[in-house]
C-alpha cells in the first residue's frame, strides 16, 4: 500500500510538472486565410512560422520557454477576422503574426489594441492599418512588411518612364489592398506624366471577364496594373488570350504564388510584379529556406516575413525582458535591428518598416524571377 501511494504521488507530481512546464510555453497565433481562394497566401503564413518556431525552440525557446502556435483561419473576410480577434484575446494569447489582406486586418487591429496585444501583420500593405494606429495612439499595432504608398512611390514612376505614351490601364478589385496599392500607384505615375486611359473597379469572385477583356481591347490597352489577387489576374489574362489579345499586366505582390500560373497558364508568360527584394536570395535566409524546402515547400511570397514575425516577437521579449505586450512592442520600435530571415529590420514609430527595398519580378515558363530596372 505504500508503495502504490509513493507510486501515486510520484506519477501526480508528474503530471502537474508536465503541466507547468506546457503552462509555461509561450503561445503565438498565426492568422490567415488557411482556407478559400487565398488558401495558399495561409499555408506560407503557416510553414514559415511553424519553420521559425522550430528553429528557435531547438536553440533553448524565448526565454527557456517553448513556442506554441495556434493557427487560426480568417479566410481573409473582415468579419470572420474581427470573430477570430475576439476569440484570440479571450484565450489570452499575446502575439499576433497576421493578418494577410488588409481587409482583414484593418478591422482586427482595433481588437488586438483594445485587448492589449501585440499584432504584426507579414503581409498587410494598406497604411491605414498603422496610420489609423497611430492616430489613436495604439501602440501594439505593427507590420513586417512593406506600405502600399512605398511600392507606389517605386513603380509608378517606373512606368511612367517605360510605357510613356502608351495607353495605360489601372484596375482594382474594390478591396482594401487591392484598391489601396492601385491608388498609390496610379498617384505617382500621374505625378510623373503618364495619365491612365482607364481606372476602373472590377468585382473579386465573378468567372467571367469576357467583357471587360473585350473593353481592354476595344481601348487598344498596351498595360495594366491590377491591384488584386492571383485568381482574378489569372482569368483575366486566360480570357484575353482565348480573345487573342495580349497586354503588359504589372501587379503588386499578391502574385508571388504557383497558383497564379497554375490559373493564368501560358497566358501569364512575362507578367511583372513587385515584390521586395528576394527574401530567399538573403544569406541570413539560406539555412531557413533549405530546412523548409526539406521539408517539401518552397518559401515563395510571404513565407519568409511570416518566420520573421515569430522571430521579431522572440527578440522583442528577450530584448524587454518581459512577454509584455506594450513593453515588447516599446523594445521593438527602439531603433536597434532584429536580426531575420529577410535581413536586418528596424522600425519606426508607428510600427512600420523603415528602408523597404524592392525587386520588379517576371513570371517566365512558370517562375519568377528579378529582372534589371
Amino acid at each position: 500500500m505504500i508503495k502504490k501511494t509513493i507510486m501515486g504521488a510520484a506519477l501526480v507530481g508528474f503530471i502537474l510538472a508536465a503541466q507547468a512546464a506546457r503552462a509555461d510555453d509561450i503561445t503565438f497565433a498565426v492568422v490567415g486565410p488557411m482556407t478559400g481562394q487565398l488558401a495558399n497566401i495561409g499555408d506560407q503564413f503557416k510553414q514559415g512560422a511553424e519553420a521559425a518556431a522550430k528553429a528557435i525552440n531547438e536553440k533553448g525557446g524565448v526565454m527557456g520557454r517553448q513556442i506554441k502556435l495556434s493557427i487560426e483561419d480568417d479566410v481573409c473576410d473582415p468579419k470572420q477576422a474581427v470573430s477570430v480577434a475576439n476569440r484570440i484575446v479571450a484565450n489570452g494569447i499575446k502575439f499576433i503574426d497576421g493578418h494577410a489582406c488588409s481587409g482583414s486586418s484593418i478591422p482586427a487591429s482595433a481588437v488586438y489594441a483594445e485587448g492589449g496585444v501585440l499584432m504584426m501583420s507579414p503581409a498587410s500593405s494598406n497604411p491605414v492599418m498603422t496610420d489609423d494606429a497611430a492616430a489613436k495612439g495604439w501602440s501594439t499595432i505593427m507590420r513586417l512588411y512593406t506600405r502600399d504608398d512605398a511600392q507606389g512611390a517605386f513603380i509608378g514612376p517606373w512606368i511612367a518612364k517605360k510605357y510613356a505614351g502608351k495607353n495605360v490601364v489601372v484596375m482594382h478589385d474594390k478591396s482594401a489592398y487591392g484598391q489601396g496599392v492601385a491608388d498609390a500607384v496610379r498617384k505617382t505615375m500621374n505625378e510623373n506624366g503618364l495619365k491612365e486611359v482607364l481606372y476602373e473597379g472590377i468585382n473579386a469572385g465573378e468567372k467571367d471577364y469576357s467583357a471587360l477583356v473585350t473593353k481592354l481591347k476595344e481601348m487598344k490597352a498596351d498595360v495594366v496594373y491590377f491591384g488584386g489577387y492571383h485568381p482574378e489576374a489569372g482569368l483575366i489574362l486566360r480570357q484575353a488570350s482565348e480573345q487573342g489579345f495580349k497586354f503588359q499586366l504589372i501587379m503588386p505582390d499578391s502574385i508571388a504564388s504557383p497558383e497564379f500560373w497554375q490559373i493564368a497558364g501560358p497566358a501569364g508568360e512575362g507578367t511583372m510584379f513587385v515584390f521586395p527584394s528576394d527574401p530567399q536570395a538573403k544569406p541570413e535566409a539560406k539555412e531557413a529556406v533549405e530546412k523548409i524546402k526539406a521539408g517539401g515547400f518552397v518559401p515563395e511570397g510571404f513565407t519568409l516575413f511570416s518566420y520573421a514575425v515569430i522571430q521579431a516577437f522572440a527578440q522583442g521579449i528577450e530584448r524587454a525582458g518581459t512577454d509584455d505586450p506594450m513593453k515588447v512592442a516599446e523594445a521593438l520600435k527602439n531603433g536597434q535591428p532584429i536580426h531575420t530571415v529577410v535581413g536586418e529590420v528596424t522600425f519606426d514609430e508607428k510600427g512600420d518598416l523603415k528602408n523597404a527595398s524592392y525587386d520588379i519580378n517576371q513570371w517566365h515558363d512558370g517562375k519568377y524571377a528579378p529582372i534589371e530596372q
